[in-house]
């Protein structure tokens, strides 16, 4: 799923070919991902594309109305497969184009996702900042001071913290894992026990890390294409992040794999040690021994 880096290089992307254009008709495909469907075909047609900014995990396209009156913008959430991009006019719709918007230069900006994971919704005025209001800081905004509080003062694991997108808006499993390895902070460490020199080392590794991600047009696992329809470059840097049984570029030890916070967290074992007193902190998903039917007791945990 896009984070920070991929949708801030989409939303790049997009404010750099289309900011400024004027929006002529929308057509919508397949609409049970999208919030309020009638309110896009009433309020875009007609509307310019003032700005196009990254909101956490979201793009804003934040617009200028037909009809001048409440702050307004369309929200987007390119969920596992999204991509929106500016295509020519006559060129064939790719399959599984949800929404078409024609602009005012001939192009139309497309909206394709095969799964339909994301969310789109068009907000206005106090539906829009409530929308908002919901996130955390912004980790490449946030002052190392309000960073500290926000991960210190509480008792959950630092990875669930990370992931939390009403402590911190953007963050996923890839670059909290990254970050994490960087810090040498163990993935199930609790905020609270989080010493101070280890916190601010978390600081300026996630800020350093989703900086360089983002030159580099983010991590393109699977689907992820940016606004140019090209993938990103920095999956060819994950240290840990996907690793497992691999060697630790730092110390050479195997990558392992736990599960924290319901996501699966690669680590290395010798850097990032475990909380005291808890040496296998988190388990990953038990599977059946041999021999034992799927409703027998007999389960071992993985072990690696």
């Amino acid at each position: 799923m896009p984070e920070l880096p991929e949708v801030e290089t989409v939303a790049r992307g997009l404010q750099r070919e289309v900011a400024g254009r004027r929006v002529v008709s929308v057509t919508l495909g397949k609409t049970d991902f999208m919030d309020n469907p009638a309110e896009m075909e009433r309020l875009l047609p007609g509307a310019v594309i003032r700005v196009v900014e990254r909101y956490g995990k979201f793009m804003l396209l934040r617009l200028n109305p037909a009809e001048p009156g409440e702050e307004t913008a369309l929200l987007v959430h390119l969920g596992m497969t999204g991509m929106m991009m500016p295509k020519p006019a006559g060129e064939p719709h790719a399959k599984h184009t949800h929404l078409v918007a024609l602009l005012d230069d001939g192009r139309e900006l497309r909206y394709v996702d095969p799964r339909r994971f994301g969310r789109m919704a068009m907000l206005s005025g106090e539906t829009l900042q409530k929308e908002l209001s919901r996130f955390g800081a912004d980790p490449l905004q946030v002052r190392l001071e309000e960073f500290l509080e926000r991960i210190r003062s509480r008792k959950a694991r630092i990875k669930a913290l990370l992931l939390d997108q009403s402590v911190l808006r953007g963050v996923g499993n890839i670059y909290a894992d990254e970050s994490l390895w960087k810090a040498k902070i163990h993935p199930a460490q609790l905020g609270a026990r989080t010493s101070l020199e280890q916190t601010e080392r978390l600081y300026h590794a996630l800020q350093g890390i989703l900086e360089k991600a983002i030159v580099l047009r983010g991590s393109s696992i699977s689907d992820f294409l940016d606004a140019d329809g090209e993938p990103g470059e920095y999956q060819l840097h994950h240290r840990v992040y996907g690793r497992e049984g691999k060697a630790c570029p730092r110390c050479r030890t195997k990558i392992r794999r736990i599960v924290v916070a319901g996501r699966s967290s690669y680590f290395c074992p010798n850097c990032q040690r475990a909380p005291r007193g808890r040496k296998h902190a988190v388990r990953t998903k038990p599977v059946l021994r041999r021999g034992a039917s799927k409703g027998s007791a007999k389960v071992a945990a993985v072990k690696k």
